[in-house]
């Protein structure tokens, strides 16, 4: 087999469910989508989208010598319906991606062996990126023909769905680019009709400021008081408009246990309101949880308590009306409120 043919059969057996090449060039569009959707706001607080805008919008301009364009699909696909838990009012809800272990680490791993395995074959020089650099892997994935992304602007494929972290090694070497897949969306608009907060001003567009993964983890301070009963119990992210993606009939399941742990199964929401700085970092170690700090896990949990309707929740709520944090004590205080109506 050639170098290419070689590549994709040791990225499976590596355990990626998908492999393709693309060149740094092949994303043209980036640019301007980048500026509209900083220049719209719908960035809200995360400043890193607005910063380095060169770079993230040009993956050439990253890495001048890197000819080629490594994109890798990793499946972390449920072996539940991830929509269960957001009616047991008294547990709390976490994005399936966080249900495991810290995905930063194990793809990122991934990617380092196969990028010493091509160096092995063909003498090159390589970097591997994983969500931590200012890279625009969905576009890149898009140009690849790795998936397409679809109304609700996360990657998908005909082949395994959309429940796949991406990761990409750049490379020096010019090798065989795949084309780019077209759009499989239809008419579907189901991930923008279960949006709890109206999050798509349009399809393909999404507005952070409104959607539940950006508030309940990039957002600092309160939330909107408009928006709080709409998150309902999910404390840590939101897999609404990814569940109800009808191409999830193709979905992989995760071949790697480790993200099917613990740490984000449905757990008691009043276990988890007392959690200290301590606790917190303990409980959560070598979990993407982790990365929120106490403070707004907690000022979530109490958002979910007083969405809860459940009275005996009410101490729970009561005793962090104090709290040194401003956030969480404005939480707490709001939770009480909600209860006391009910």
């Amino acid at each position: 087999m050639d170098l290419k043919s070689r590549l994709v059969a040791q990225a499976l057996k590596e355990g990626f469910v998908a492999c393709r090449i693309c060149r740094p060039s092949d994303v043209p569009e980036v640019p301007e989508r980048l500026s509209a959707f900083v220049e719209a706001g719908y960035h809200g607080q995360m400043s890193w989208m607005a910063d380095r805008m060169e770079w993230r919008g040009n993956p050439a301009a990253l890495w001048p010598e890197a000819r080629s364009v490594i994109m890798l699909a990793e499946s972390y696909a449920p072996d539940h319906d991830p929509l269960d838990v957001l009616h047991q009012r008294e547990n709390a809800a976490v994005s399936v991606y966080a249900q495991g272990r810290d995905y930063h680490d194990i793809v990122k791993k991934r990617l380092k062996r196969l990028a010493r395995w091509l160096i092995e074959q063909e003498p090159c020089e390589v970097k591997v990126f994983v969500d931590t650099a200012p890279v625009p892997e969905k576009a890149l994935a898009q140009a690849a023909g790795l998936g397409w992304q679809g109304k609700h602007t996360n990657v998908l494929s005909r082949d395994w769905g959309n429940w796949a972290f991406l990761g990409s090694v750049f490379t020096t070497l010019a090798l065989e680019h795949d084309a780019p897949e077209r759009d499989h969306c239809g008419s579907c608009t189901a991930c923008q009709d279960i949006c709890p907060t109206d999050a798509f001003p349009a399809p393909y567009q999404l507005d952070a400021r409104r959607c539940i993964s950006y508030l309940t983890i990039e957002h600092k301070g309160p939330v909107d008081l408009e928006l709080r009963a709409k998150l309902g119990n999910r404390i840590y992210g939101c897999d609404d408009c990814l569940a109800t993606c009808p191409w999830n009939k193709f979905a992989v399941e995760a071949s790697d246990m480790r993200y099917h742990g613990t740490a984000g199964a449905p757990a008691p929401l009043k276990e988890l309101v007392g959690l200290d700085d301590a606790n917190f970092r303990t409980r959560f170690s070598g979990s993407p949880i982790k990365r929120i700090g106490r403070d707004r896990f907690v000022r979530n949990v109490l958002y979910a308590i007083g969405n809860s309707g459940l009275s005996d929740l009410i101490p729970h709520a009561q005793a962090l009306t104090d709290d040194p944090d401003v956030a969480v004590a404005d939480a707490a205080r709001w939770a009480v409120a909600q209860l006391d109506q009910g």
